[in-house]
């Protein structure tokens, strides 16, 4: 098994264990919606509310290493968690609260990789988060995405969870680059 398999069925099994709203979004979920690249480290969304982030962080890290000093106060000033898994694989925990989140992680389902089940986000919402995000690797992973998934993509959930996100940055940019995509 890979080390980043590995890792992510650690802290899946973690938060399951402890019953927490979880997805796996990043290069996990690209590998099973688009074309897999290689990563380094396991990105996930886990549903936290404003000013559960120390609690939160306290649970974790009973389980696994930070990898910044004072993790609690790094998690309650960014809402992220930097930990690493027990082989030493990096663990990008983002601590979720917005509406778009927590449907995200409703909406995640199972995916089987090489016999091992991950629960990922689906691809319209690997497509908002990664468009959102906007640098160049996002939108060639967006491509990716759009190539493979193609006309089965529900376009109007993309624009809706899309929009007040995009209203944060420029939201013109954002939805003529996606439009380009789009079938």
């Amino acid at each position: 098994m890979s080390p980043l398999l590995s890792a992510a069925l650690e802290i899946q099994s973690f938060l399951e264990g402890e019953r927490l709203p979880f997805c796996f979004i990043g290069g996990l979920a690209l590998q099973r919606w688009g074309e897999p690249r290689f990563t380094r480290d396991i990105d996930l969304t886990l549903l936290c509310a404003y000013g559960q982030e120390a609690g939160m962080a306290g649970r974790l890290l009973t389980c696994f290493q930070s990898r910044v000093t004072d993790a609690k106060a790094f998690a309650v000033e960014n809402r992220v968690l930097l930990l690493s898994s027990s082989g030493g694989v990096p663990l990008d925990v983002a601590l979720g609260a917005i509406p778009f989140e927590e449907r995200s992680v409703a909406r995640a389902t199972a995916f089987d990789f090489s016999g091992e089940v991950l629960n990922t986000c689906s691809a319209e919402d690997l497509i908002v988060m990664k468009a959102f995000a906007g640098r160049d690797r996002d939108w060639a992973d967006i491509e990716s995405v759009c190539m493979r998934r193609g006309s089965v993509l529900d376009w109007p959930q993309i624009i809706e969870e899309l929009t007040p996100l995009a209203a944060l940055r420029d939201p013109a940019v954002i939805f003529a680059r996606l439009d380009r995509f789009r079938g």
